[in-house]
């Protein structure tokens, strides 16, 4: 049955909203919450709220977040409160929870005092207008460290159909939704897929050829396998010069020096080199020169999130230098840059990197440990055979997982688009199945 409009619409008053159907109401948040800060249980699950899925047990999803070893500062939440991240309210990261937990001290967290159906506000507090409204409720100089306003928060029209009608909404958008994961989730295990995919053909090439009929031999080394018989096994360190960058100096002033942009290990992204963020730092001349940063030169995370992450520059960068945490990898000769970018994937997907990593404080891949890996490099000629087969084949796999990302947004979006329009009476699902 196709969508309609409800038969009757009244001027809510309210600029946001607009019109709503002539049986809802609204009600201001402080007559359906309380505000409620209850700490000292420690011993409570650790509960986060997520823009895509709201009130979770925080181990249930990657969180660069890190609980404070205090835990008696947490606000204890349980199903049916409101719980509200103030800095990111206007991203959507607020939810009601289904759960009992702690969550973070920065929460705004509101006890329930109603009757209205959880589920229906839900949706409702985590739909797009909801969030545009939250927007204009928050203050800050800029938009990224905007606090919504307690305030005028606990003023918020809440718009509230019949209860029986938000019963009905609830297993409409249920269903619906539940559609619409499920194609996602689809998306999503594609792009797992492509990636394994693309990974493999990387790895089969960099360390057997490109000849399916080559004779092989033992190379000794685990993470290698059986390597090409002509392929002679050396270290990293024998064919390419392995530098680590400058620690920062913290701005201060040094004698004859002069302010540089440097590469960070943040710039290093799974999809590229990320340069929308320069920072600065103070280098001489001599470690201008050293830290020299050039086309063909290889960069690869020496420590921190995403260590041994890499890729290869493609062009020059005049003037700037890399940091600490950052290892620049160049060839001695002839050989290839993108061919052991292709072999730095391998081994640091294979978990060869980690294996050598320092653990006892942040992960990290000394400039020392990378040099002394040992590899199997063939002929510079075969090199680029492989460099532009391994090319071709990543380009056609990647622009399959950038189809899947895209309708991943799509759905997305239309589930927002579905959800907003049903939780403020644009959409009569009364009559539909």
């Amino acid at each position: 049955m196709t969508p309609k409009a409800y038969p009757d619409y009244v001027d809510s008053g309210i600029d946001w909203l607009g019109s709503i159907p002539s049986a809802w109401k609204t009600r201001p948040l402080w007559s359906m919450f309380e505000r409620v800060k209850d700490v000292g249980h420690p011993d409570e699950p650790m509960l986060s709220v997520f823009r895509e899925f709201g009130v979770v047990f925080k181990a249930s999803r990657a969180n660069l977040n890190k609980t404070a070893e205090n835990r008696d500062i947490y606000q204890l939440v349980g199903p049916g409160w409101l719980v509200t991240n103030r800095m990111k309210a206007w991203q959507g990261s607020v939810g009601i929870s289904k759960l009992r937990g702690i969550v973070s001290g920065h929460y705004l967290c509101f006890r329930p005092n109603h009757v209205e159906s959880a589920a229906y506000l839900n949706y409702l507090f985590r739909s797009a207008p909801l969030a545009a409204a939250y927007a204009t409720l928050s203050r800050g100089v800029r938009i990224g460290q905007a606090e919504i306003d307690n305030d005028l928060y606990r003023l918020l029209p809440v718009l509230l159909p019949p209860r029986h009608e938000q019963v009905r909404i609830v297993e409409y958008l249920d269903s619906r939704t539940a559609r619409i994961n499920l194609l996602i989730e689809k998306h999503e295990r594609l792009i797992e897929t492509l990636a394994e995919r693309r990974q493999a053909v990387i790895s089969r090439a960099v360390t057997k050829g490109l000849d399916s009929n080559v004779r092989l031999k033992n190379s000794g080394i685990e993470w290698l396998g059986d390597v090409p018989s002509n392929w002679p096994i050396v270290k990293v360190g024998h064919a390419y010069q392995v530098t680590v960058g400058k620690m920062l100096n913290a701005g201060k002033e040094l004698e004859g020096g002069a302010v540089a942009p440097y590469l960070r290990a943040a710039n290093i992204q799974p999809g590229g080199l990320d340069l929308s963020e320069v920072k600065l730092m103070v280098v001489n001349v001599a470690e201008k020169r050293a830290l020299e940063l050039r086309r063909d030169d290889v960069v690869v995370v020496e420590g921190g999130g995403g260590f041994g992450r890499s890729d290869v520059l493609r062009e020059d960068l005049p003037g700037w230098v890399f940091q600490n945490h950052v290892l620049r990898v160049r060839p001695r000769n002839a050989d290839s840059s993108e061919f052991f970018d292709y072999v730095m994937k391998t081994i640091n997907a294979n978990g060869h990197v980690a294996s050598l990593s320092n653990h006892a404080t942040i992960p990290s891949i000394s400039s020392e440990k990378l040099a002394s890996i040992r590899l199997a490099l063939p002929e510079a000629r075969t090199q680029r055979l492989i460099v532009d087969h391994l090319d071709r084949e990543s380009l056609q796999i990647d622009a399959l997982a950038a189809k899947a990302r895209e309708m991943i947004n799509v759905l997305r979006e239309r589930r927002q688009a579905l959800i907003s329009a049903v939780v403020t009476g644009k959409i009569d699902v009364r009559g539909l199945s």
